[in-house]
């Protein structure tokens, strides 16, 4: 259990490392509430950016102003003609094994990312079958459903065991933690993965999270070459979304390349580099957050993180009590967010609605609590959920970096809305039928 005042030191120490990014820092005052915490680091965040762009000023697009290399804190760039030829120099943003052997492209989001390395592989792979998880990213299947023909989409049952089949197509898993926990765990207990390459979306997991190393030893015993994509926007950034930034890690095991796709590796990275250049998908240097690569950032974020798990598991267990019948999925793999079922079947725009009314009427009684898109916030953030696996829509809760006591507050609050708003709409169709 943290206390509001343990929460509030830790959040001075993070305010410190972003002002101390600043080449003339602020007399910054320790914060004294959640509020002040949010609206502190949004201004730094700015600040820094706004510092980039000022320093910055004759690094042009086309390169053609001023010879001096960019930097964004311990990254350095060098690029010619709008970046297509992007070059990064600086720390990794996940905490690798040594002796590892990696090549990273940086793209100018998630989504960029694995639309490239997808395009690319048509190039390189050919028609493939391309096994994923119930509940795989929303946009990502629909990324595959229009543009990607050359895979062909093999949904797992309960196991990946269950998509073995005796066929001569490369076969290519596309893994992220949108799954349940348990299908996630089910998959890296298989022992007869025939699977030639396997694409990690790793956005939803920290980058030293656990849960990546086994993913990656899964892997590495079973000599399967890995291409780890992630947007940077989400959890790299302290809470702050700091810019869009996406990358590509192509992780060589150094084997004998006994996979179809193993000796192609390098030939993919290359296909990817290409598609980047061509789809106008490079990243921007002033999208790097200045304060990645410290052993203060990577011990702060770990906290951030150890705190949104244990409010998650302490929602998940008080929504399963307190709403019976009235929720969907609450143990993702990722443990980020839990999702709320309606009494009556929502749409798109419906869903919308209720995040948006819930979060607002309850900012408005004091909780730190918005209706926004994303995940990984000091604030809780609302938005409608579609699922892939069910083709229904609910309300996305996204878990937030609070003190337990508030975060208890608020999640009773939470239920205590939905559940009345659920008596309403019930009440409201009675009458319309009487009436």
């Amino acid at each position: 259990m943290e206390t509001i005042e343990a929460y509030l030191n830790r959040k001075g120490e993070e305010l410190r490392l972003l002002n101390d990014c600043l080449r003339n820092p602020l007399q910054l005052a320790q914060p004294g509430s959640v509020n002040q915490v949010i609206r502190d680091k949004f201004q730094l965040t700015a600040r820094l950016k706004a510092e980039y762009a000022l320093s910055h000023w004759a690094i042009t697009e086309t390169a053609w102003a001023d010879r001096v290399q960019p930097r964004s804190g311990p990254f350095a760039f060098d690029y010619d003609y709008q970046r297509a030829d992007l070059d990064v120099r600086g720390p990794s943003f996940y905490d690798f094994d040594p002796g590892w052997t990696s090549e990273t492209i940086y793209t100018a989001s998630g989504m960029a990312a694995i639309s490239a390395l997808l395009f690319a592989s048509a190039r390189v792979i050919g028609k493939a079958d391309l096994v994923l998880l119930p509940g795989t990213y929303g946009e990502t299947l629909e990324l595959v459903e229009a543009y990607t023909r050359h895979l062909r989409p093999v949904t797992v049952g309960r196991a990946l065991d269950d998509v073995i089949t005796s066929t001569s197509s490369p076969r290519v898993m596309l893994l992220d933690a949108c799954a349940s926990a348990a299908l996630f765990e089910a998959t890296l207990g298989c022992r007869t993965p025939a699977i030639d390459l396997l694409i990690f979306d790793s956005t939803c997991l920290a980058t030293g999270s656990g849960r990546i190393r086994r993913v990656l030893n899964w892997a590495r015993s079973w000599d399967i070459p890995v291409v780890m994509v992630r947007s940077h926007t989400k959890l790299d950034s302290l809470g702050a979304e700091y810019g869009r930034l996406g990358s590509a890690v192509f992780l060589d095991w150094n084997s004998d390349h006994s996979r179809l796709i193993g000796s192609k590796l390098k030939q993919l990275s290359t296909e990817m580099r290409n598609a980047v250049r061509l789809l106008g998908g490079a990243a921007l240097p002033a999208h790097f957050p200045p304060y990645v690569g410290t052993s203060v950032y990577r011990e702060l974020t770990n906290k951030r993180m150890a705190a949104i798990l244990r409010n998650t598991r302490r929602a998940a267990r008080y929504f399963a009590a307190a709403l019976p019948g009235l929720t969907e999925e609450l143990r993702f793999a990722h443990a980020l967010y839990v999702t709320l079922s309606s009494a009556t079947p929502l749409d798109e725009a419906a869903a919308r609605r209720r995040a948006a009314a819930m979060s607002d009427d309850l900012a408005a009684d004091g909780f730190p609590i918005r209706h926004a898109g994303s995940f990984g916030f000091d604030f809780a953030a609302t938005e409608w959920f579609h699922s892939a696996a069910t083709d229904a829509y609910s309300i996305r809760v996204a878990v937030p970096d609070l003190p337990t006591e508030l975060w208890n507050d608020l999640t009773d609050a939470i239920a205590r809305w939905w559940s009345a708003h659920q008596g309403t709409t019930r009440a409201a169709r009675r009458a319309t039928h009487l009436a």
